[in-house]
């Protein structure tokens, strides 16, 4: 039955109705072959993204650097590359680097990836952070808005303790930071409207800097905000994290991504343009059959 009715199938008609079960495969297969190839891109840096990783670049040794991990486990594939390159890189310029969380089911991904980005530092860097001097971990609090507007005041107020119940005054990093005023920049990655808190009352309310990193979907909506100078620096996606990355001469999962991405997404151009063919195709032959009538 099936044979009879493809047979009854024209050719534009074909175009337009491929089997979905061979538009996956295809882009299967465009996925595995890069990845086993080791098949790469030099990503294009964009202005965006260079403006964070000069921010942070020309920040002098001992300054603090706030960066929010502000998301859940179901964006890490997008967003801990972000995170990852971004606090590699003020640990290993001996920033002092303050890190929290305002996702509710993002503080043991945020402390694992503390501890796996010192472990990289040591490894890569020669240095050694110690926990309580030059860098800690506060952990989660609820309300993200309350909590933001409540550090502009005094970061005690929403975090006494820390994520290992320490008090922040038991601790060398926090003896100097009492609210924004010492904060040099807030990096927020997050990919939930917590940016808009970290713009309207870290930014607006008190003045400290903010850029962000955001998932692919989100990015585009935060441009007009990097465009009016209400944040530094944006960066979008995996694309906007291999940047970074590359910036940092840090190659990682981001980095790797790129080549299977390009080719997933020559394949949906590649069929959507098949299918467009044969739009267009049967467009113009009904058109002939419909004036020959």
């Amino acid at each position: 039955m099936t044979n009879e009715t493809d047979k009854k199938l024209t050719f534009n008609e074909r175009l337009m109705s491929i089997d979905r079960r061979w538009v996956f495969l295809v882009l299967a297969i465009f996925v595995v072959v890069p990845l086993i190839l080791g098949f790469s891109v030099k990503p294009v840096v964009s202005d965006e993204v260079r403006a964070i990783y000069d921010f942070v670049e020309n920040l002098e040794p001992g300054q603090n650097l706030l960066v929010a991990i502000d998301y859940d486990p179901n964006a890490l594939a997008e967003l801990h590359p972000m995170a990852f390159a971004i606090m590699e890189q003020a640990l290993a310029k001996r920033l002092k680097l303050v890190t929290l969380t305002l996702s509710q089911n993002g503080a043991g991904m945020a402390e694992q990836a503390v501890k796996a980005v010192v472990d990289s530092v040591k490894m890569y860097h020669g240095y050694t952070p110690e926990y309580g001097k030059d860098y800690v971990f506060l952990g989660y609090r609820p309300y993200f808005a309350l909590v933001i507007l409540g550090m502009g005041q005094n970061f005690r107020i929403p975090f006494p303790k820390d994520y290992y119940s320490t008090p922040l005054d038991s601790m060398p990093i926090m003896a100097k930071i009492q609210n924004y005023d010492q904060i040099a920049g807030v990096i927020d990655i997050t990919g939930s409207n917590v940016a808009d808190a970290w713009i309207a009352y870290g930014n607006g309310r008190y003045g400290v800097k903010v850029a962000l990193g955001l998932t692919g979907v989100s990015a585009s909506d935060y441009y007009p905000f990097y465009q009016s100078k209400q944040i530094i620096g944006l960066m979008g996606g995996m694309k906007g994290a291999a940047e970074y990355e590359f910036l940092c001469k840090n190659p990682g999962p981001a980095t790797e991504a790129m080549g299977v991405q390009t080719f997933a997404h020559i394949v949906i151009i590649g069929f959507i343009v098949i299918g467009n063919i044969g739009y267009f195709l049967d467009k113009r032959e009904k058109a002939k059959r419909k004036k020959e009538m």
